[in-house]
């Protein structure tokens, strides 16, 4: 059974409460950051390290701040009614999918506008960054009593405290750690690309580039829609069904049909 700490926040510096949903999107970040790091190091020479590098701060900000952006968006209504927590990213409320949008974005800005380089071998590197770092960042939402699934009596159920509880469910004590569940899937993801994906795009195609970043797409939307089901606090719907489905199911057809484009475009002869 999963029971997250009484209080959110983890340890108090000179009066600040240091949060535990902060201190696991900081490690989930730089973990993501070494593992792209060091990937593109030994397996990716085309990859200018210093430039990689310097995108890095970038990458950062613009994420956060859409991945922020997009969440409001959603929650305009709330936001609106209350408009001091707009800015209060300590209590959660940050979307994978504006994370994905803004650090598009940052890399189309950096890579193609300023530097005028090719896009797709650092958007491949970053990608299984991405994988580990959401693995990880996942966390803060168990610690947050957020991004739960329906009530279930399962061994590894998760307690949510009635506060967090959504009114319907207010009778109800456990509930799907679908927190637990994508980051497991998460960290399938990085097996995959990392130990299948790369060398098989390796062993049939001409040229590589992109065929990561479009896979990891490919591969979390696929989990994302399963998961999503499962999960009762989706911030906006449209016609009885999740936003973050939709987008998911959107993001799955894109990326699918962009590799079976690059497929068809860069196979070896035979």
């Amino acid at each position: 059974m999963f029971q997250a700490p009484d209080s959110g926040v983890a340890f108090s510096v000179f009066g600040y409460d240091i949060r535990y949903y902060g201190i696991m999107l900081f490690f989930g970040m730089f973990a993501g950051i070494l593992a792209s790091y060091f990937i593109s190091k030994k397996y990716y020479k085309q990859v200018d390290l210093e430039l990689l590098t310097d995108f890095f701060p970038f990458l950062i900000i613009f994420s956060i701040l859409c991945a922020r952006l997009y969440y409001v968006l959603l929650s305009l209504d709330y936001y609106l009614k209350y408009k001091g927590e707009i800015f209060a990213i300590w209590h959660g409320g940050i979307a994978i999918h504006g994370a994905i949008f803004g650090g598009i974005l940052a890399g189309i800005i950096f890579f193609k506008v300023v530097k005028k380089i090719p896009l797709f071998p650092y958007a491949d590197v970053i990608s299984y960054g991405l994988a580990i770092g959401q693995a990880i960042g996942r966390w803060g939402n168990f610690f947050n009593q957020e991004a739960f699934g329906r009530p279930c009596d399962l061994p590894w159920k998760m307690y949510v405290e009635p506060l967090k509880r959504p009114p319907e469910y207010l009778s109800q004590s456990y509930f799907h750690p679908t927190f637990l569940y994508e980051s497991l899937w998460d960290i399938l993801i990085f097996l995959v690309l990392f130990f299948v994906v790369r060398k098989l795009a390796a062993k049939y195609l001409v040229k590589t580039d992109g065929v990561i970043f479009l896979s990891y797409l490919f591969f979390y939307s696929l989990g994302r829609i399963f998961i999503e089901n499962l999960r009762t606090d989706s911030v906006l719907d449209i016609s009885g069904v999740p936003v973050a489905l939709l987008v998911s199911v959107l993001m799955l057809l894109i990326s699918l049909s962009a590799l079976i484009y690059l497929y068809l475009k860069n196979k070896k002869p035979v």
